[in-house]
């Protein structure tokens, strides 16, 4: 690729909005003042389109307080941030010069009843993405008892990360009453008993 023409390359937009004359467009255009910058709207219909590349240009023509203004964009241009298409028009010829020489209604093009109104755009040039390369794993076969090793592993299920776990202390509670034979319970039980007669006598 020739110097000048992959400089200009770089200088293209990724997208474009399609532009055909006799629509009516509103142009979003960055105006800096000092320190500030602004968009300004500027809305009208599109008379001619020309050039190719990074020189392609498109005229808008509007009538504002009885006085026609034609501005001329660069389609490249960083400073026009959009182009919205507000109406459909017919045009039957590619410089609509005519409009120049009409007043009021008659200075606009007839409306294509039905159309669509889509902002399209065309793709220019693509981005690039890096796309991740595949890296080839060489297969070494070295003796037959390798291979039978390598197919094993490959059949075993991979295991799942090891989690921390923080060791939990169980207390044992061990019951503290003594087990006394049954024979024992009862004897104590009848001594009991008797002296609380003996008391209640």
């Amino acid at each position: 690729m020739d110097i000048i023409k992959s400089i200009e390359h770089e200088q293209l937009k990724n997208k474009i909005p399609e532009l055909k004359v006799g629509n009516t467009v509103r142009v979003h255009v960055r105006i800096k003042e000092g320190n500030k910058e602004r968009i300004q709207v500027f809305e009208g219909i599109i008379i001619k389109v020309q050039g190719g590349g990074v020189n392609q240009t498109f005229t808008v023509r509007k009538i504002s307080y009885g006085v026609g203004v034609e501005k001329t964009f660069l389609v490249h241009s960083p400073l026009v941030e959009k182009v919205e298409l507000v109406r459909v028009g017919k045009a039957r010829r590619a410089k609509l010069y005519y409009l120049r020489d009409r007043v009021g209604k008659a200075a606009k093009t007839k409306e294509q009843v039905g159309a669509r109104i889509e902002d399209r755009e065309i793709v220019v040039k693509e981005d690039l993405t890096e796309e991740p390369v595949e890296e080839k794993v060489e297969e070494v076969k070295e003796t037959p008892a390798v291979e039978e090793k390598a197919d094993e592993s490959a059949e075993a299920p991979e295991e799942a990360p090891a989690i921390k776990t923080e060791n939990v202390e169980v207390q044992e509670t061990v019951d503290t009453v003594k087990e006394e034979p049954v024979e024992e319970v009862k004897e104590e039980a009848e001594k009991a008993d008797k002296e609380e007669d003996k008391n209640a006598e």
